[in-house]
């Protein structure tokens, strides 16, 4: 059997030309309104695509320079942040023997951080005071003065292996910062000791280490902490004890209250 096949020019009372002209009032009309839409809303278009450029230039910067990247390591950190002395903020998690233990907080982005966060497991950067050697004293006062989660900065002087050296910092208000490091030589409770990773002929060394000797002859001149001088009475105590007469005069009154009570 043939196949049956309709055209336009087949249809009783259509007029091909009417069709056409039809077909093309309605594309027009479909233009008209799109463009009439474009017209109405071309600030909210604008602005939306300014917004959207923005936002994706602002996450490839971002992601290029590690700005929203959880650093879990030390070995995570790019060699150009310790070499620049790039601050980063942390939380801190815990205080250990020798300095303690941060919670890297990267930049938060919205929609995109959570994403990110779900991903990354919790890990802690070992973090020492550089140019500082902390005493039993000072840890104490850390766990004491640094509020639990506390949010702290850590400026990145060296890495050495898994640690992290850094200048310590605690935002007390809007424009105040207390540096941690310095804090602990200024009362004491601390020591300076070389600035591990840092080449001592270089200018950031005696910049960094003159800071921390100023803060420790404070204490020095003060006599605050293990500078702390002993009172006259104190030291005499101490003599006595370990005179070698008085502790002669001792034994034998010992020996003599023995004898009488036998």
């Amino acid at each position: 059997m043939g196949g049956v096949f309709f055209s336009v020019n087949n249809m009783p009372g259509l007029d091909p030309a009417d069709v056409n002209e039809e077909e093309g009032k309605t594309s027009q009309n479909i233009i008209a309104l799109v463009s009439q839409f474009a017209d109405d809303n071309l600030t909210f278009v604008r602005q939306n695509i300014s917004t959207g450029l923005a936002l994706a230039g602002f996450l490839i910067i971002a992601r290029s320079i590690r700005l929203i990247t959880k650093f879990g390591s030390a070995a995570d950190i790019p060699a150009r942040f310790i070499e620049r002395n790039i601050s980063i903020r942390g939380r801190v998690r815990n205080v250990s023997e020798k300095g303690l233990e941060v919670e890297h907080i990267p930049i938060y982005v919205p929609l995109l951080s959570p994403l990110l966060t779900k991903r990354q497991s919790v890990t802690l950067l070992d973090v020492r005071l550089a140019g500082v050697e902390l005493t039993s004293e000072g840890q104490h006062w850390i766990g004491q003065h640094l509020k639990p989660a506390e949010i702290v900065w850590l400026r990145l002087i060296a890495r050495q292996d898994e640690t992290l050296h850094c200048l310590v910092s605690v935002n007390r208000g809007s424009l105040l910062s207390t540096c941690v490091n310095e804090e602990l030589l200024r009362h004491g409770l601390a020591r300076t000791c070389p600035l591990v990773g840092l080449e001592p002929h270089s200018r950031i060394y005696w910049r960094l280490y003159k800071r921390l000797l100023r803060a420790e002859s404070r204490a020095e001149k003060k006599g605050k902490g293990f500078w702390k001088e002993e009172s006259r009475w104190e030291r005499v105590t101490y003599v006595l004890r370990n005179n070698t007469v008085v502790m002669s005069i001792k034994r034998l009154f010992k020996w003599t209250s023995g004898s009488s009570k036998e």
